[in-house]
């Protein structure tokens, strides 16, 4: 069963974005599932249950009674996920526990095999699919977990059983640079349960919402197919998200239909929000979103107050606390000031000691010009932007200065004019003024394949972005993108050779097409203190500082904003969201 849930939520169960997880069963494997004593006294039944790394799978089928599987739910353990698959009578089996159990609101859907299904199996255009073999392997499926928030593999209990005919753990790897960007687990029912309808299912298909190469996720599946048809099986399942619309959608196309049966778990903090009787939050963005189900997990109601705009109001017992994403009351009006108006953050980081870029505002023509000059290269933004909107970047010539200024005042506000500084794009996250996370923020990517143009290429890897973010990522196609592909030869109609890569964006912008990639456990101490110095200077106790840098292991940098409402999404493995509301409501850490 998978469970492909590709926005950026918390995921409840094993695919895609997903994250299924359950309860580790001991560590001794074999080559079929394993067979648990009946859990009533006086039966003489043995029950399927197959430990899969992140929890235990329950075949339905092989269980004498409802409360026998209840039962057998119930001993899941902390922070893992076990699922009963097959249920028959689902209402008979919650009787037994309806304040610990839930019917999950999943769909089943199941494709059937055939022989022809045995030739299907040819991967994607620059996609690699293999087997898992080393224990690198695990670790890099454990990653995708991380970015997907879903529950991670037992190293022990996988490596144990990588060579068991009931399970089979796949990675797909980017051809060009080698890098795992896929995962998927598929069970053979008959090695495990001895099912005598010869079933097979599918589990936790992961992909890095961040790759450049599409077909991952189609190319796993489509593997299984042709891997389970090859051993005889007569059909593949899955299981997914009632409204995961981009899932059900790729699994359509792969000739998956509907199907009839029920999935059963045990209620804990990580599928939460599949059972509680909460407020509908579906509204809000992933920001947003990513905050209030860690609240909803420790018993912290949330209330929505404007989706659009992403306000919440969180209340536990006499405390309540209005938020806006990672926006609170905790951050005052001066705070406020010093943060929005990007002239004013680095006249006040530059007044304690940081190294910050020259800087003046846009006005005088002839200034402008001679500060260029002066830099060689700089940046133009509107002082009161955001999202990467406006900012023109290398700017080296009058006339593209002249535009940059106009493209930068549309944005409203004044124009500031920065020095150009060389380095990667870092932005260390700071919450309760100590530094959570950090990540090196990489511009928007396309990769040929010899065929679609450049315009194509853009309009799919945005395609990916936008799906794999809630809609938060999208690769703009503008006169910046053209001057950006000018600076390299290329324009849109131009048709890039298999594996050539090409930015297309100068700005790492999130929302601009960027990608952000963790680098928290490299972060040089000179950049992690002068990231807490920086919010004390500025007196904001949640705040996303960007610096510029030649690496995130050495000392240099220049601080460039400062960023008052930071996304807390997309620093997996990172606890954002926890810190967060550990600063907001402490006695719930």
């Amino acid at each position: 069963m998978t469970v492909v849930q590709l926005q950026l939520e918390p995921s409840t169960h094993g695919v895609g974005p997903l994250g299924d997880g359950g309860v580790v069963a001991p560590a001794t494997m074999t080559n079929k599932a394993q067979r648990a004593p009946a859990a009533e006294s006086g039966t003489q039944g043995r029950h399927g249950i197959l430990d899969c790394g992140w929890g235990r799978l329950l075949y339905a089928p092989s269980f004498e009674s409802p409360k026998q599987l209840a039962q057998a739910l119930l001993q899941e353990q902390p922070g893992r996920r076990d699922i009963a698959l097959y249920v028959e009578d689902p209402q008979l089996v919650l009787a037994e526990a309806p304040s610990q159990l839930f019917l999950d609101p999943s769909l089943l859907f199941r494709r059937p095999l055939d022989a022809a299904d045995v030739r299907v199996d040819r991967p994607a255009p620059g996609v690699v699919v293999r087997p898992l073999t080393t224990r690198a392997d695990i670790a890099a499926i454990n990653r995708l977990y991380a970015m997907r928030r879903m529950v991670p593999l037992d190293p022990a209990v996988v490596w144990a059983q990588r060579q068991s005919e009931a399970l089979t753990y796949l990675v797909a790897e980017d051809e060009r640079t080698g890098e795992v960007i896929g995962s998927v687990l598929g069970i053979d029912h008959v090695a495990a349960f001895d099912d005598p309808q010869g079933g097979t299912s599918l589990w936790c298909l992961a992909v890095d919402p961040q790759t450049r190469v599409s077909g991952a996720g189609e190319s796993l599946t489509q593997y299984l197919v042709a891997h389970f048809a090859r051993r005889g099986r007569a059909f593949l399942d899955l299981s997914v998200l009632h409204d995961n619309e981009h899932a059900i959608g790729l699994y359509q196309r792969l000739g998956f239909q509907k199907a009839a049966g029920f999935v059963i778990k045990h209620k804990n903090a990580i599928n939460q929000r599949l059972f509680g009787d909460t407020e509908d939050v579906s509204g809000l963005n992933p920001y947003a979103r990513l905050i209030v189900d860690e609240a909803r997990r420790r018993g912290i109601s949330a209330e929505v107050v404007d989706a659009p705009a992403g306000i919440f109001k969180l209340r536990h017992f006499g405390h309540e606390v209005l938020c806006r994403e990672s926006l609170t009351e905790l951050t005052g009006g001066v705070a406020m000031t010093w943060c929005q108006d990007k002239v004013l953050t680095l006249r006040r980081l530059a007044s304690i000691g940081l190294r910050v870029p020259r800087q003046r505002t846009a006005g005088d023509a002839q200034a402008d010009a001679a500060f260029m000059c002066e830099c060689g290269s700089v940046v133009v933004k509107p002082a009161l932007g955001e999202q990467g909107r406006g900012i023109s970047v290398d700017v080296r010539t009058e006339p593209h200065l002249v535009e940059a200024i106009a493209r930068a005042a549309k944005e409203g506000g004044h124009v500031v004019i920065e020095e150009f500084c060389a380095g990667q794009d870092l932005r260390i996250v700071v919450i309760g003024y100590k530094v959570v996370a950090a990540a090196i923020r990489r511009p928007a990517e396309i990769v040929g394949d010899g065929q679609s143009t450049v315009a194509k290429l853009i309009e799919r890897q945005s395609a990916r972005r936008a799906a794999a973010t809630g809609g938060e990522s999208r690769i703009p196609v503008d006169a910046e993108t053209e001057r950006c592909l000018a600076g390299q030869g290329l324009a849109m109609d131009s048709v890039l050779p298999p594996g050539q890569a090409v930015n297309v964006r100068k700005t790492a912008n999130l929302h601009t097409g960027g990608t952000i990639h963790d680098v928290t456990a490299q972060l040089h101490p000179l950049l992690r203190e002068a990231a807490e110095t920086a919010a004390r200077a500025l007196r904001i106790p949640v705040v996303g500082l960007d610096f510029l840098v030649p690496s995130p292991d050495q000392p240099e940098y220049v601080v460039i904003e400062a960023n008052e409402r930071p996304g807390l999404a997309n620093h997996e493995p990172q606890p954002t969201a926890q810190r967060f509301v550990d600063l907001l409501f402490p006695f719930t850490a």
